[in-house]
């Protein structure tokens, strides 16, 4: 059996191992394993379990010598030592020694010169689904010779061993820059793996001169870019996904000297109160080879009630981005002529549109105004104010003022 060299990582493995299986294999192993549902139009309905959003609190970043000046630390980006992190590390290996594993080898970033390989080792067929939607897909001749730069890996069922440890919670999120390896474990929700894969960029490309960005963004006929800022549930997946601009991508970008490109190859939209009358895009998008986290079916029917938060009202679906029919298929555009921030002000505080000059736009994107929605974060049960800073505080690493300068120099341009 090939082992596709995991041995290198400590694995003394005794499971199958699937690489990079297609979706439909993916879906027929999620449902042997009863890992979800379909719903009636072909999606696979997953739930996540105790944490049905991400959980910051569990969130560390190994603390070395070699990063330790670079990183913003506080309590966003909580320090762990090595050790902690080897303990963590040594746990997993030994949990995942008898399990079947799922592979899937893909990129992040859709400008070649920018772009770096993941591998995910999942327990789970469906996560790993999920994250073939969200990666970018390489093709075979990317495969024969793929080498990554980050190993990730996932194992909600693994519980780690915190009080012994000093961490948090059972559930524990680690990224070691140095050894270029994340963690995930004791949590069930997908976007931890995702929003890893982005603090890893946000880490690696402005060293680069790379402004990273967590915004979405579309482009007219003319080839007119726009970028729109916020949040988790402020908007920028809904306002992207519109059927007379083509979609760049939904949620991470950067942006080159002369480019906006896509981190991603799919999308990760919430799901609740969705419509197809006013998301017809996303709507259509549900479909087999998506993947939906914590939403409810009519038990008589497999529709998704969309309308039903019971379990969270952080409910989402990933898709690749070629689910969405108007889509700019490089993932790279040209600069933007129209940048959007987007608040959920749940207080009122600000009027509802405004113009800003560059100053004004610099003191929004450094202070990133906005309300923490329902369900987004562990916890978070009503509209909480809050100020994230890059709108995005959770996803980076490295300190603010280098994002607002690389902001600031580009609005100048």
């Amino acid at each position: 059996m090939d082992t596709l060299n995991i041995e290198k990582y400590g694995f003394n493995h005794t499971g199958n191992i699937f690489r990079n299986n297609p979706p439909g294999a993916l879906v027929e192993k999620a449902l042997l394993n009863k890992e979800g549902r379909l719903s009636r139009a072909g999606a696979l309905c997953i739930e996540t379990g105790e944490r049905t959003g991400r959980s910051p609190d569990d969130k560390y970043i190994v603390d070395t010598p070699a990063v330790h000046d670079l990183i913003a630390w506080g309590n966003v980006n909580r320090p762990v030592s090595a050790e902690v992190f080897d303990q963590v590390y040594d746990q997993m290996i030994q949990y995942l020694n008898d399990k079947d594993l799922y592979i899937f080898d893909g990129f992040a970033g859709a400008n070649r010169k920018y772009q770096y390989g993941f591998r995910v080792i999942n327990e789970k067929a469906s996560q790993n689904l999920f994250i073939r939607n969200l990666l970018i897909r390489p093709k075979k001749e990317q495969l024969k010779d793929f080498k990554e730069d980050f190993l990730i890996l996932v194992a909600p069922g693994c519980k780690v061993d915190y009080k012994k440890l000093g961490l948090n919670s059972e559930a524990a999120i680690m990224i070691n820059f140095e050894k270029q390896i994340i963690l995930i474990a004791g949590t069930g929700y997908s976007g931890e793996i995702k929003k890893s894969v982005f603090c890893v960029m946000n880490y690696l490309l402005p060293q680069k001169k790379i402004f990273t960005m967590h915004c979405s963004a579309n482009m007219g006929i003319d080839g007119d870019t726009a970028l729109f800022f916020g949040l988790s549930g402020t908007g920028k997946t809904t306002l992207s996904a519109d059927p007379n601009r083509r979609l760049i991508g939904d949620d991470e970008h950067g942006w080159s000297r002369n480019t906006i490109f896509n981190f991603e190859g799919g999308c990760y939209a919430k799901c609740i109160n969705l419509s197809k009358e006013h998301e017809p895009e996303i709507w259509n998008a549900i479909r087999f080879g998506a993947v939906t986290e914590n939403v409810k079916l009519f038990e008589d029917t497999r529709i998704i009630n969309f309308d039903d938060g019971s379990i969270t009202e952080n409910t989402r679906v990933g898709y690749p981005i070629d689910y969405i029919p108007n889509t700019v298929s490089s993932g790279v555009g040209p600069i933007p002529r129209t940048i959007f921030f987007l608040a959920a002000d749940a207080f009122g505080v600000l009027p509802p549109i405004s113009k800003l000059d560059r100053n004004a736009a610099i003191y929004h994107f450094v202070s990133g105004y906005t309300s923490k929605l329902a369900g987004t974060e562990n916890g978070v049960t009503e509209p909480e104010a809050t100020f994230s800073t890059c709108f995005g505080e959770p996803f980076f690493p490295l300190d603010t003022a280098l994002y607002a300068h690389q902001f600031g120099r580009r609005v100048e341009k």
